[in-house]
């Protein structure tokens, strides 16, 4: 570990929060309606766009209204891009000649996109067209993280309204989300990438014989353009098989900064959101804080392990850390870094590869996405899957106080406490339920390339992945089979769409409360007590679910490689 180290992840922590208040600022402006900057240029654009399709901007809709247009906007979404994945061998923008995607990969594909997952079990640059990367997946990149942000703003409003029987209209939430914060940031970012060298045409492969005499194809593509809205909406999907670790989707050092500033900056932003929604600040600054110190937490624990090296290695002389699978110009700080950011959010994306990181490094993402990716997390899904958890913490501290519990002058009562653990609990039952299974059955068995417990290691964190809707991988485990396609795919569903509609539930059950005013005995939830307990709860939760699974995994693996034993 160095001193230029711990400046990079300070000044990214620095970076990041000071983005949390003119973001919150804008996005609040954006979602209730008033006038921003942009609304004289995009103002006439959302206009016609309700009338093209029918959306009267004023009407607002009930929870039940507004969970069934979501399903079905993401029902037409995971059809469309099937179909082009299908079609694509006689679609134009086919300069390579990709012939159609397989049945079982191009459910998987249309799941994980739909899904804002972005789980690759396929060589992008030999797969897609151009056709299917800009009208199918950064298509799908902006309005699924479009649906996330909108779902959080939801439930937010359910805190901050009294008495009300509607949670906003899904439509217009969608629409502004992605005309006035997804596409602007998505082409001021992208002239700054292709600017620091990523490519952005729609020119055919290009034919070069190395200094070897061997032939090389250098796939090119719209790679700008889709490489900001997979950073920013917490995508993760590469135009390359190499993620962000392929020079033309991240050539420097700078470029990686930044993307790592875009996983952060709207999940972060979206707390102040919420300060700013419920009539105080400091409730969106307690959450921040909550996903602030589970954050350090991971980023210490994996720049620590990285940095201190295979032990074995260090015996024979070869110090200075793992390098294994990372790019020089990175470094185990920038990668470690990194690892930790884009799994604490639902992003995927990685620059170095995961499988090469040492077990307690690998750990740090596994158990980041265990716990639901709330620590920032997904675009919207970040924000309402911590505020289940402090929903549940102010439960819990009904119970020890024997009192009501309250959270914003909202009664806490058996309705919100079920819907939440429904919510929360659905995500284990999908990781270790199939990861038991894959364990057991030989079409699972013939994924890993590991044996032992990194094997199961590779396993447990592609369902982990899947359920999590991050999409990175522990790159060692052959996926793209029927098996694999499968369970991964209905993993990918089940932990988008069956946490999505509790959650909305309780969005419509808390606007239709009254607000309690408070009193001497309310439990304050802007201050350090709460912040503790809300962590507490989420350790302990986690920690009770996965840690058997875990010892299994990284932590022997840790032991062993301690003892001399590698896999």
């Amino acid at each position: 570990m160095t001193f230029n180290g711990w400046l990079q992840i300070a000044f990214f922590a620095a970076i990041v929060t000071l983005l949390v208040k003119p973001l919150g600022l804008y996005m609040t402006r954006v979602f209730s309606g008033e006038r921003t900057f942009l609304s004289p240029v995009l103002g006439p654009v959302e206009r016609a766009t309700y009338w093209l399709c029918g959306v009267d901007e004023r009407r607002e809709q009930r929870w039940v209204v507004y969970a069934v247009a979501m399903l079905l906007f993401s029902l037409a979404g995971f059809l469309t891009l099937y179909l082009l994945m299908r079609l694509q061998a006689v679609l134009p923008f086919n300069p390579a000649g990709q012939p159609a995607v397989e049945e079982g990969l191009a459910f998987n594909t249309a799941m994980s996109f739909d899904t804002n997952t972005n789980w690759q079990s396929y060589v992008p640059e030999t797969t897609m067209s151009y056709l299917v990367q800009m009208a199918g997946l950064t298509v799908h990149n902006f309005v699924s993280a479009a649906t996330g942000i909108a779902l959080g703003v939801a439930l937010i409003r359910g805190f901050a309204r009294r008495s009300a029987d509607c949670i906003g209209n899904f439509w217009v939430d969608l629409t502004r989300c992605t005309l006035y914060i997804l596409l602007p940031i998505s082409i001021m970012v992208g002239l700054f990438f292709v600017w620091q060298g990523v490519p952005q045409n729609l020119g055919a492969y290009t034919e070069t014989t190395t200094l070897e005499g061997a032939r090389q194809v250098i796939a090119q593509g719209p790679v700008a353009s889709q490489e900001v809205i997979k950073m920013m909406g917490t995508n993760g999907g590469g135009f390359f098989n190499a993620n962000s670790a392929h020079p033309f989707e991240n050539p420097n050092p700078l470029t990686n900064f930044v993307q790592m500033v875009l996983i952060f900056s709207l999940g972060a932003g979206l707390t102040n959101v919420f300060g700013r929604m419920v009539g105080d600040e400091r409730q969106g600054w307690a959450v921040y804080a909550v996903m602030g110190l589970l954050f350090l937490g991971g980023v210490v624990t994996a720049y620590w392990a990285e940095a201190a090296g295979n032990p074995v290695l260090a015996q024979l002389g070869l110090a200075g850390g793992n390098m294994e699978g990372k790019e020089v110009r990175f470094g185990i700080p920038a990668s470690a870094l990194f690892a930790t950011v884009t799994t604490d959010a639902s992003c995927g994306a990685v620059n170095a590869m995961h499988d090469s990181l040492t077990p307690l490094g690998g750990l740090v993402p596994l158990f980041n996405m265990q716990l639901g990716e709330i620590i920032i997390g997904g675009v919207g899904a970040g924000l309402y899957g911590m505020l289940l958890f402090a929903i549940i913490s102010v439960f819990v501290a009904g119970l020890m106080v024997g009192r009501t519990p309250e959270y914003l002058g909202k009664k806490i009562e058996a309705r919100e406490v079920k819907m939440a653990m429904l919510a929360i609990l659905i995500l284990p039952l999908s990781i270790l339920g199939f990861t038991a299974i894959a364990t057991a059955v030989d079409a699972g068995l013939a994924g890993p390339a590991n044996q032992g417990p990194h094997g199961f290691s590779e396993i447990l964190y592609a369902y982990t992945s899947g359920t999590a809707n991050n999409g990175s991988a522990f790159a060692g485990i052959s996926a793209n089979t029927m098996f694999y396609n499968t369970t991964i795919g209905l993993a990918m569903f089940i932990g988008r769409f069956l946490m999505i509609v509790p959650m909305v539930a309780i969005a419509g059950s808390l606007a239709a409360k009254k607000i309690v005013p408070a009193s001497a005995g309310t439990f304050p939830t802007h201050g350090g007590l709460f912040v503790g307990l809300v962590v507490g709860v989420i350790l302990i939760v986690g920690g009770l679910t996965y840690f058997p699974a875990l010892a299994l995994g990284p932590l022997v693996e840790h032991l062993s490689m301690n003892a001399g034993t590698l896999f």
